[in-house]
């Protein structure tokens, strides 16, 4: 794995989000069908696909929090490798949203 890779449970991350929302990204890099079907509140649709090309347009703050989930976990995974790997400081891999017991819309 990438050096500075870290994964956050659902617990850890629900409390974060509650607590200082305004301040960590909610990443889905799930296509726009999966996300419109549901998704996290508040969350960004970035699809891994679209990621090299597009992630310094979407995510401009490299020291920003950023959670990312998919649906199981593998493609969140890959996508806060690649984002580390582009200089983002502050990535975690949230896993999937089938295990994200909370509020979808």
């Amino acid at each position: 794995t990438v050096e500075g890779y870290q994964t956050i449970t659902p617990e850890a991350a629900y409390e974060a989000l509650s607590a200082e929302a305004a301040d960590i990204i909610l990443l889905d890099v799930r296509t726009e069908k999966e996300y419109n079907e549901k998704h996290i509140p508040e969350s960004i649709l970035l699809p891994l696909d679209d990621l090299d090309k597009q992630a310094e347009a979407v995510l401009p703050d490299k020291d920003a929090v950023i959670y990312v989930y998919c649906r199981s976990g593998s493609r969140s995974q890959k996508a806060a490798q690649q984002l580390l790997e582009a200089g983002y400081t502050q990535v975690y891999d949230l896993g999937g949203i089938n295990s994200w017991p909370y509020e979808t819309e």
